[in-house]
């Protein structure tokens, strides 16, 4: 019953990653490739924005992104491990440098967020603690630690949800309850860092509350 709920589960992290990833491509590469709504709300932008640099690394983030999103659900697999160990680690090794890619262009893209220094420093925080995360997970498994591992990309992957929740956040606040647009969109940046730290609390003390038991081969004896 547990493991039933359990692939349930991932699979629901499956769809809704795909679709989000989908509704992102589509929307900032295929419907609105200027990003001419989403720069509208820039209020506060300074002398140091330039149009065509921003686009670029703008575009760049959301590519690495989206890579992240994909390779991290994958490698929550213990299928996929199973079956193939060295795909599983060629696929950690991409959603690593796919963390680091967005973490370095949004380090590029903070100066200039939507509601100004106090949306920046929380963006520049949030990849230091991703940095942080997704480094102390690398670690771990190099230690062997799979269960330290497991849970630090829990918290690390978790982080690729940001913007997803920040949209959410800022629809509720914006377009349901009427508050202004730069107050709504800070609301959703504090409010999906404050739900990404608590879901992955949950999922580590509920769902991967059991330590990784290793079989003789040095396989997890988990499935998915």
């Amino acid at each position: 019953m547990k493991q039933t709920v359990s692939k349930k589960l991932y699979f629901s992290l499956i769809l809704v990653t795909v679709v989000f990833i989908v509704y992102v491509l589509g929307k900032n590469l295929v419907l609105d490739p200027q990003f001419t709504e989403f720069l509208s709300h820039k209020t506060k932008l300074s002398s140091s924005f330039v149009m065509p640099a921003w686009l670029s690394v703008v575009r760049v983030h959301i590519i690495f992104g989206c890579i992240a999103m994909l390779s991290g659900v994958a490698n929550f697999s213990m299928r996929l491990l199973k079956r193939n160990r060295l795909l599983h680690r060629v696929n950690g090794i991409v959603y690593l440098l796919a963390v680091i890619a967005v973490i370095f262009t949004s380090g590029y893209l903070a100066p200039h967020s939507t509601g100004g220094k106090v949306n920046s420093i929380a963006f520049n925080l949030l990849n230091i603690v991703w940095l942080v995360f997704s480094i102390t997970a690398y670690i771990a498994i190099k230690r062997r630690n799979i269960t330290s591992h497991r849970k630090w990309m829990v918290r690390s992957y978790v982080f690729c949800f940001t913007n997803m929740l920040t949209h959410i956040l800022l629809f509720i606040s914006h377009d349901w309850l009427g508050f202004n647009y730069e107050a709504s969109y800070t609301f959703g940046v504090y409010g999906s860092i404050v739900i990404n730290l608590t879901a992955a609390k949950i999922v580590n003390r509920f769902v991967f509350k059991a330590p990784v038991k290793l079989l003789p081969n040095g396989l997890p004896a988990l499935d998915r």
